[in-house]
């Protein structure tokens, strides 16, 4: 193996060499960038894709590994360049989950920015940025042992210095390649805000290695905007390449119809030899017809409890022929707000965006379980009051 190790390609070799310099990158989104979408993507212009992440031990657990395998990794001789994706916290649990697809991709990455609180009870993601002992261990472990270069994916921190620090850390510890999500770890879902381009743009200026910016990608020239703010090496999209994954190919005047998008990815999943899971294709189907099901109602309640890829493809032509006579005699306007967010008709793919709050859950949670602490300790002092 060793001999093999001083063959690898590294750096801007590796993502010159081996990955084709990638511009466009479809990002590790759990049970959704699977090789269906994959190629789906690569369709519309992505250069380089990510699996989703997988779980390191349930990856290779001795027991149990095998099924869990089965049915979440799946690829084939055109599925390439790709990158695997692993969460972890045990580096030789890592590695042995890395050594399974080593010879199947063109690199291992380790997530350490899933900010879920399931990664917060499983202590990975996000959840290890304070840990550079271990996330050091887990990287140079896989930068030893592998045959392909290792790569990571990390959140900001709040302060510019930390976050370069971290990134040059990461670097040292044997990464090939540096995918920076600008945004926090607490931003996430109706606290998702705006991601920081300007700490993305101080981390390429400090690394020599390749760094990929991800966060605000919602429309094609946004790509470049990116680009030319962070001067990164490429763009990563994930939830935006979900609800319009045309969104990497340019000279589009209107985005694709949904229903396109929709009955291309279901032909996929009909003719891969391998089985896409029907809750993966059910989600898919959710995101495109995100702006139409709320109108169709009854479509969207039979498609809630489907679990047969047939039944999906009716229930798509179905939606597909009413948006074709929603379509006709409608002159197509294109709205934008103050922001410069666009709304198109609904057959359209376009972006979701998360309602803002009004108020904030957290906190009246917080307030509740401080009013309830209140509450069992007056009760408590009045018991022990009553008893003198």
């Amino acid at each position: 193996m060793y001999p093999m190790r001083i063959l690898r390609k590294s750096g801007y070799e590796f993502y010159k060499k081996i990955l084709g310099s990638p511009k466009y990158i479809v990002g590790p989104m759990v049970e959704q960038s699977e090789l269906a979408w994959r190629i789906l993507s690569r369709r519309y212009n992505a250069h380089l894709c990510y699996t989703p992440m997988f779980h390191s031990r349930l990856f290779s657990d001795p027991i149990n590994g095998s099924k869990y395998r089965s049915e979440q990794w799946t690829t084939n001789a055109d599925d390439r360049p790709l990158i695997v994706q692993f969460c972890a916290n045990d580096p030789q649990t890592l590695l042995t989950a890395a050594k399974y697809v080593e010879n199947s991709c063109d690199a291992v990455d380790l997530n350490l920015g899933c900010p879920q609180y399931i990664a917060k009870k499983g202590r990975y993601g996000s959840f290890l940025q304070e840990d550079w002992e271990t996330i050091y261990k887990l990287i140079s472990t896989l930068h030893q042992e592998l045959i392909v270069p290792v790569t990571a994916k990390i959140r900001v921190f709040e302060c510019v210095e930390k976050t370069i620090e971290y990134a040059k850390m990461i670097e040292s510890a044997g990464a090939q390649m540096l995918v920076v999500h600008g945004r926090r770890r607490e931003q996430k879902g109706h606290y998702t805000g705006l991601a920081d381009w300007t700490k993305i743009k101080a981390v390429k200026e400090a690394v020599k290695i390749p760094v990929i910016a991800n966060g605000n990608i919602l429309y094609h020239d946004d790509l470049q905007d990116c680009l030319e703010q962070t001067g990164a090496d490429g763009v990563m999209s994930a939830e935006g390449n979900l609800f319009n994954p045309s969104l990497f190919k340019p000279s589009l005047a209107l985005p694709p119809k949904t229903y396109d998008i929709a009955l291309e990815y279901l032909q996929i999943c009909k003719e891969l030899d391998t089985i896409t899971r029907p809750v993966i294709i059910k989600s898919h189907l959710f995101k495109l017809f995100h702006a139409s099901l709320p109108v169709h109602t009854d479509l969207r309640n039979r498609l809630g409890v489907c679990f047969d890829l047939e039944e999906m493809i009716r229930i798509t032509h179905e939606l597909t022929d009413r948006l074709k006579r929603e379509e006709q005699g409608t002159k197509e306007q294109v709205e934008i707000d103050d922001d410069g967010i666009r709304t198109y008709a609904r057959w359209r793919c376009q972006p979701y965006f998360r309602s803002k709050l009004n108020v904030d859950y957290q906190e009246e949670k917080n307030n509740s379980r401080r009013e309830r602490a209140i509450e069992a300790l007056r009760a408590k002092k009045a018991l022990l009051a009553s008893k003198l």
